[in-house]
């Protein structure tokens, strides 16, 4: 089984396709997995592999870690574009997320102060008031939405929560409006016998739609790049990924980014 990607708290940079040169901030166990959606296209594995035995990282240790890091980092002249909580699992489900979030602006003001911070969000949490807030406060706040069609989310995303629906979740993206960048993963393949393929003009149809009633800031699309849990999913391929994107700029008007 695939197992996690990150063994440290605060690791790389690493280039993002999405975001440059990256410094990740991992808030989820170093040597297990956290994650309210379990998707079929996760780069840290399936959550069966269990949350491992290191635990949540504290706030006051990741606090020091991203200060050791970055003010080494600044006295050598590294470059850096962002800061990124990503990493295993959902970050939004660290009981301290709020406060994390306000001492790593406060970290990165010291050190980078022209640095953005992000954070990539899979949406489950936006019904915490807590949560809402602290993504109210990073530079770029990238919530998940694979598909506005209720069976293929749960296919592609397989949330934990069975009361976590497309219906449900819309309307609080629509909350976050402009202050949000929606990303989208499109891929294509099968699992257990069902046939999953957002890259579909109906799956479009749908997307665009809601993107509508959203109206965030932009809308970045991917497919995927690492070996997957479940193997049968493919990379669609860069073209049918900037027809898409062509469509969904042309019927809404939001900018639209790719990375194939």
């Amino acid at each position: 089984m695939q197992t996690v990607l990150f063994h440290q708290t605060i690791f790389g940079p690493i280039h993002s396709r999405r975001l440059g040169t990256s410094l990740g901030v991992n808030l989820s166990p170093n040597d297990g997995k956290v994650c309210s959606f379990d998707c079929l296209y996760c780069e840290a594995g399936y959550n069966a592999q269990g949350p491992g035995t290191t635990g949540l990282p504290a706030r006051a240790e990741v606090g020091r870690l991203l200060e050791e890091k970055l003010s080494a980092m600044a006295a050598a002249g590294d470059r850096l574009d962002v800061i990124t909580f990503s990493g295993n699992g959902e970050p939004t489900l660290h009981p301290d997320f709020e406060g994390i979030i306000d001492d790593v602006v406060k970290i990165r003001d010291r050190y980078f102060p022209h640095v953005k911070i992000s954070v990539l969000c899979n949406s489950t949490r936006l019904s915490d008031e807590s949560v809402c807030r602290a993504l109210r406060r990073v530079d770029n706040n990238i919530l998940k939405l694979d598909s506005a069609v209720e069976s293929t989310m749960r296919l592609l995303d397989r949330p934990n929560d069975p009361a976590f629906t497309v219906d449900a979740l819309i309307p609080r993206l629509v909350a976050f409006g402009a202050s949000a960048i929606i990303q989208t993963m499109i891929t294509r393949g099968s699992h257990d016998g069902h046939r999953i393929d957002n890259s579909t003009d109906a799956e479009v149809d749908a997307l665009i739609e809601a993107y509508r009633r959203i109206n965030p800031a932009s809308i970045m699309l991917y497919t995927i790049d690492r070996p997957t849990p479940e193997r049968s999913l493919q990379r669609v391929p860069r073209e049918r990924l900037d027809a898409i994107a062509a469509r969904i700029k042309k019927e809404t008007g939001i900018k639209v980014s790719v990375a194939g």
